[in-house]
């Protein structure tokens, strides 16, 4: 009869000690992929933000590349710098060509001379 019961708490152990295996096996495989300074969660989110970093960097040398592209058509196409001259700056050629400014008239100067009138 003591055998019997011997038994009976053998078995009950038995469960238990399997649960806490299967519990200690689960923080192991837990800390082992999340564990430490940089986890698995953490790596994607840096692949993440180097994908980001990339894509800048890439439209940004798209933009660099045509300012570079625009900054030697300006030092070398003399036909833009004519139009970028007359459009900007309101040039003209030398003798071949007069410029016409209209200005709005000066409402400060319409309202002075109707009162003195």
């Amino acid at each position: 009869m003591a055998r019997t019961a011997t038994k009976a708490e053998g078995t009950r152990r038995a469960p238990l000690g399997t649960a806490v295996k299967l519990v200690f096996a689960a923080l192991v495989l837990y800390f082992a992929v999340e564990g430490g300074e940089y986890g698995t969660s953490d790596l994607l989110i840096v692949r993440r933000r180097i994908d980001r970093a990339h894509g800048a960097i890439d439209s940004l040398q798209r933009v660099v590349d045509s300012l570079a592209l625009r900054k030697k058509r300006l030092q070398t196409d003399v036909a833009l710098q004519e139009r970028i001259a007359r459009e900007e700056f309101g040039m003209v050629r030398g003798d071949k060509e007069l410029l016409y400014r209209f200005d709005a008239p000066d409402s400060t100067l319409a309202d002075s001379t109707a009162i003195g009138r």
